[in-house]
């Protein structure tokens, strides 16, 4: 099916109760935990997770809530920003390449490697044929990922109206607590909104490995999507603790002796 963003809700669905989406999640975070601490022990997969989404459509609030349970030994969230000059030395694809989780871990991506279709699309710094070829490059990344480590990727969209933005970004401006965020470049990009949303179709419509696509309006419904996503994709691996190798835990504890 082909995704339409301007057909598509930012908000929770009708009539969703947020105390009964909070308690799901609370729960849901316990367990998210528990399977965190299955993977770094079992070291048979390695989890990639991506946020990638508008300006203040609440990546970092979403990695502060969703993986509060998670065991910082084996979790890690990597911010990619405008590339520096040693990463523009290099194909678009090096600097993201050395962040990906080794077995046992998961990395969380706040923002990615779809920036650099994103705003060279966007602005119109690349030819259409380099932003398909770049597309390709992606999809065959993850792809190898997947196949020669045993990585789970989960991308997430973070989908958010245009009159919400602008309410997180005046909030981010008049809240001192927030006003660290404030950046005037997210109101000029702003007036690129629909450009940002063809190229974010664009995206969505021609990855191969899909994406999940989570309405941020109601953050607390935000937080319940991204939980129950990772929760029933990581169930789905069965993971195991490892199972001790008893003759040779025996050998050792009688030679010890």
């Amino acid at each position: 099916m082909v995704v339409k963003l301007s057909e598509t809700s930012a908000s929770a669905p009708p009539h969703s109760e947020k105390t009964e989406y909070k308690a799901k999640t609370k729960k849901l975070l316990d367990r998210l935990g528990h399977l965190q601490h299955l993977l770094y022990a079992s070291r048979s997969h390695s989890v990639l997770i991506l946020l990638q989404g508008m300006d203040a459509s609440g990546k970092d609030g979403a990695i502060r809530r969703v993986f509060s349970h998670c065991n910082i030994s084996g979790t890690h969230a990597v911010a990619f920003a405008k590339p520096t000059e040693e990463e523009f030395a290099h194909d678009f694809l090096w600097r993201v390449h050395q962040q990906v989780p080794r077995r046992g871990h998961m990395t969380i991506f706040n923002r990615s490697h779809y920036e650099d279709i994103l705003v060279p699309a966007v602005h119109k710094l690349l030819s259409p044929a380099r932003i398909a070829q770049r597309m390709n490059s992606i999809n065959a990344f993850e792809q190898l990922l997947v196949a020669e480590n045993n990585t789970v990727i989960f991308k997430f969209f973070m989908h958010i109206s245009k009159a919400e933005q602008e309410a997180q970004l005046k909030e981010r401006y008049e809240d001192e607590t927030k006003f660290w965020k404030h950046n005037e470049q997210d109101w000029s990009e702003r007036k690129h909104w629909n450009s940002f949303q063809r190229t974010y179709e664009y995206i969505l419509n021609r990855s191969v490995i899909p994406w999940t696509i989570c309405p941020v309006d109601d953050r607390w419904y935000r937080d319940y999507v991204i939980a129950s996503t990772l929760v029933a994709g990581l169930e789905s691996l069965k993971l195991r603790f490892p199972k001790p190798d008893k003759p040779i835990i025996k050998s050792r504890i009688a030679s010890s002796r």
